[in-house]
């Protein structure tokens, strides 16, 4: 029977992170929160010009701001679950360009 101890390492396997790969997780935490941010701003914003005469203004205020969480919710999930950062971001912009020309045309 062989009772000698097995040596462990006491030095990390993990190697330390590139600077790329550092910067593309930056990338998406900043898509998730400020590009979320205005995706939902929009969104908000959209709901509230396509119901303003639907009820008095603090009803149409509180109906077009509760669905924005789910919205930046959304983009939240969708900053980290897209493949790249790229495609986090033009995920996030599409939909805001869209968003952007709705409010245009609502607004004229």
């Amino acid at each position: 029977m062989n009772t000698s101890a097995v040596a462990v390492s006491t030095k990390s396997s993990a190697r330390p992170r590139p600077a790329r790969q550092r910067l593309a997780v930056l990338s998406r935490i900043v898509a998730a929160i400020a590009g979320g941010y205005a995706l939902s701003a929009g969104a908000n914003l959209v709901l509230a010009l396509l119901l303003k005469n639907s009820g008095s203004r603090e009803d149409v205020i509180l109906l077009a701001t509760m669905p924005s969480f789910l919205v930046w919710a959304g983009a939240v999930l969708w900053a980290f679950a897209a493949r790249t950062a790229w495609r986090a971001w033009a995920g996030l912009l599409a939909p805001m360009l869209l968003l952007a020309f709705a409010i245009a045309w609502l607004r004229s």
